[in-house]
């Protein structure tokens, strides 16, 4: 009777036990997403930057697979980062533009109410330790929008927007408690924000249980303004004005730090088992675009949605699973991680999103493609806030689309000219120079009709055909 009851719990818990086998020797894969903030499309080596140097996000490209053309999720920081976690595009999310109040939290997205999970939120089914490291930007400590509340077992970095413009602040939050800085206060510089995200990330990497997978996503803050750093080498005797030789400093500083993280992956024997994304929440700003020539071919800067504001880098990285050297042309965007790296989980996620895996591309597979890409961009006049901290009123709102080749742009809506649609051939045209909408009336009015057929109305952000 003794033998039957055991030989009984045996069946009942073998496959528990191959299971937990099975994964102690194949593990599902880390998973680490770097989103820096302001790169722009020609700040790099590898994307044809001579004057800055990049050495090991170069090295990374060459080891891995660099995307010609990869999109932002907005053109601004708020959008772009609930685009990334949410896999919804700016028709979709429920921020559409940079707002800052006076609360620590800014705008808070509202999850739940929405009914969005993050990236974090779904890998944790598969059981990865999660954590969010830098800017977070799309709500407070408390609020049920900041990262613990979102999937994140471990956070470190600003929660709200405008205090991630200080290198040197007083305080960050680490769980969504406030960690005071004592080394920055009465205005001393006695910890740059970003060598401490960077310290914690090794460290997180370093106590990594084999067994256990990880996901970590790194929004550092370089090289976005106040355009800060310890140390301005290798460009101090350069005869530029201090703020170009910080912003280069800033750039080359960001390239070491992901070499070290690279280094460590290697050092730890886990790098064929983990896959690095590397990528820019929007272009770049107007203090670096002129001598640097920081957008490359491409129109615009950060806040425009010509390419030049949200086409950007986008590098992967995956010894042993993605081979090295590949460019690729796919046509991909931030709201594509959120499927991407659930693919690479082992896990499903919400049927109702924007993106659209790219897992397939980085193994040689055959992708699947967007029929279109979709932005949507409301800028305020900061001037025009409300005492209470609600949201003041619409200044403008600019759409965008792209359309295999075509490229739409619907610029500043709310103007008295009420502007036509303009359309560009990016296959010939990469600098958006010449517009031809009205030699392609039938593409103008098909990009028309889809602008008009997914917008989501949102009542901060209220809709004008």
């Amino acid at each position: 009777m003794k033998n039957k009851f055991y030989a009984t719990l045996i069946l009942l818990f073998l496959p528990i036990l191959l299971l937990a086998q099975e994964r102690s020797e194949n593990p599902p894969p880390n998973i680490i997403l770097i989103m820096v903030d302001d790169l722009g499309y020609g700040e790099l080596g590898s994307y044809g930057q001579d004057i800055v140097k990049t050495p090991r996000l170069d090295a990374m490209a060459e080891e891995g697979m660099r995307f010609t053309d990869h999109y932002a999720g907005a053109s601004i920081c708020k959008p772009a980062r609930e685009s990334i976690m949410t896999g919804m595009h700016t028709a979709n999310t429920y921020v559409k533009g940079n707002y800052f109040s006076h609360s620590e939290g800014d705008f808070a997205t509202p999850f739940d109410k929405i009914g969005r999970k993050t990236i974090a939120e779904y890998v944790k089914q598969a059981d990865y330790f999660t954590a969010m490291i830098g800017k977070w930007g799309l709500g407070g400590a408390g609020s049920g929008s900041g990262p613990n509340s979102r999937g994140f077992d471990y956070s470190l970095g600003y929660l709200s927007q405008m205090n991630a413009h200080n290198y040197y602040p007083i305080f960050l939050w680490e769980n969504e408690s406030m960690l005071k800085l004592e080394e920055n206060k009465d205005g001393n510089r006695g910890l740059y924000t970003h060598d401490l995200f960077v310290d914690k990330t090794l460290e997180l990497i370093k106590k990594h249980n084999s067994a256990d997978p990880f996901f970590l996503y790194l929004p550092y803050t370089l090289p976005h303004a106040q355009f800060v750093v310890p140390d301005d080498a290798p460009y101090t005797d350069k005869d530029w004005d201090q703020q170009k030789k910080n912003i280069a400093a800033m750039i080359t500083l960001l390239d070491r730090d992901v070499g070290r993280i690279l280094d460590l992956l290697k050092e730890r024997g886990i790098a064929e088992n983990t896959v690095v994304f590397f990528t820019s929440d929007n272009g770049p700003t107007p203090q670096a675009t002129p001598l640097f020539n920081s957008n490359g071919p491409l129109r615009g800067i950060k806040s425009d949605l010509y390419e030049g504001g949200i086409r950007v880098p986008m590098i992967a990285w995956w010894p042993g699973t993605i081979e090295a050297g590949q460019v690729s042309n796919h046509i991909s965007a931030a709201w594509d991680f959120l499927p991407t790296i659930s693919d690479i989980a082992g896990i499903k996620h919400a049927p109702d999103i924007d993106g659209i895996s790219f897992l397939p591309e980085l193994v040689g597979e055959e992708q699947p493609e967007h029929e279109f890409l979709y932005w949507e961009l409301y800028i305020y006049n900061y001037s025009w806030g409300n005492s209470d901290n609600t949201l003041p009123r619409n200044w403008l709102e600019h759409r965008a689309v792209r359309y295999g080749n075509w490229k739409a742009v619907k610029p500043n809506i709310y103007s008295e000219q009420n502007p036509e649609m303009e359309l560009y051939n990016l296959e010939n045209d990469i600098g958006e120079t010449k517009n031809v909408a009205s030699d392609y009336p039938k593409i103008v009015q098909k990009i028309e009709a889809f602008m008009i057929s997914n917008y989501n109305t949102n009542p901060h952000f209220p809709y004008r055909p």
